[in-house]
């Protein structure tokens, strides 16, 4: 959400900015091992509803002892509820379908997200659909054929729900982009989990039963909310200290590590296809980065 800063930038910083990528990639697994592990208790929204009143109470902590909450603006009221609107749908899709299928598959298909950020932008924001897009979004979309492998056995309600999230995200990546030109990562931060707390609240609490966490679930859901918001700032201080073509492939490793963790701890095989289509993905997302630096000047 930051500019990259310009120019050449040296080994140590280079290094620094990885490692803020690599806590970025430990902050969505644990995320989605919390979110796992809570949801046997918790449905979705009810997810979603402690997650966000969690992380406004650690936000304004942190904003009160660095005085950052100088920066919360009552800007652009209407962008950040329609920013909000996409992220709480597409993280309540993605909570949702870790519970029907594999973790990889899920993160394998959320990595389609700036790929339809690619696709919407000409319609959103005005940009030029060039050649180089349309080659990375035909790659992407090989891409998510070798995941999901839709058939009437493959394609089901969870790869769906994955698949619907990423277009969230990407509705969410679209309003950020032109909330970042005025406003700050705390103030982006303050409206997301405001503004989500009372979502949360409506659609839990639409049924008249908005169940309490047991004392096993609670820190789990401490977990989910830490996450979130861990996972926001190192990528955000990543791409503040190096161009998104050198962090972007640090991000890829959450594949393999969610893989593994899902073997661990649930046994869910490691499907050689999930992992050839999410390098795709992930390859077409890349091909994009390097043509888009090509283009512009630094």
């Amino acid at each position: 959400m930051t500019p990259t800063c310009p120019g050449k930038i040296d080994s140590a910083t280079s290094l620094r900015a990885a490692l803020w990528m690599l806590g970025a990639v430990v902050s969505f697994s644990a995320m989605a091992i919390a979110g796992r592990e809570v949801s046997f208790e918790l449905d979705t929204f009810e997810i979603m509803m402690y997650r966000s009143i969690i992380g406004l109470i650690i936000l304004m902590i942190v904003a009160s002892l660095t005085r950052s909450y100088q920066t919360i603006t009552g800007r652009k009221p209407w962008l950040h509820i329609v920013r909000n609107v996409f992220h709480f749908t597409g993280q309540n899709l993605w909570f949702y379908a870790i519970t029907l299928i594999p973790l990889a598959q899920v993160f394998a298909l959320e990595f389609t997200s700036p790929l339809w950020v690619l696709v919407l932008s000409p319609l959103v924001l005005g940009e030029r659909l060039t050649s180089m897009r349309v080659v990375a979004a035909v790659m992407g979309f090989i891409g998510i054929l070798i995941v999901t492998r839709p058939s009437p056995e493959t394609v089901n309600i969870g790869t769906l729900a994955a698949l619907s999230a990423a277009i969230g995200f990407a509705g969410s990546i679209i309003a950020t982009k032109r909330l970042t030109r005025t406003e700050t990562l705390t103030c982006i931060l303050f409206w997301m989990t405001l503004s989500q707390s009372l979502f949360g609240v409506i659609c839990a609490g639409v049924d008249g039963n908005i169940a309490l966490p047991s004392p096993e679930s609670a820190p789990w859901l401490v977990l989910v909310a830490l996450g979130g918001l861990m996972a926001h700032y190192c990528l955000t201080t990543a791409l503040s200290m190096a161009p998104a073509t050198l962090i972007t492939p640090v991000d890829f490793l959450r594949l393999p590590l969610i893989a593994l963790l899902g073997l661990m701890l649930y046994q869910e095989q490691i499907e050689a296809m999930v992992i050839l289509g999410a390098a795709i993905i992930f390859g077409a997302n890349y091909l994009n980065l390097w043509s888009e630096t090509r283009r512009k000047p630094s």
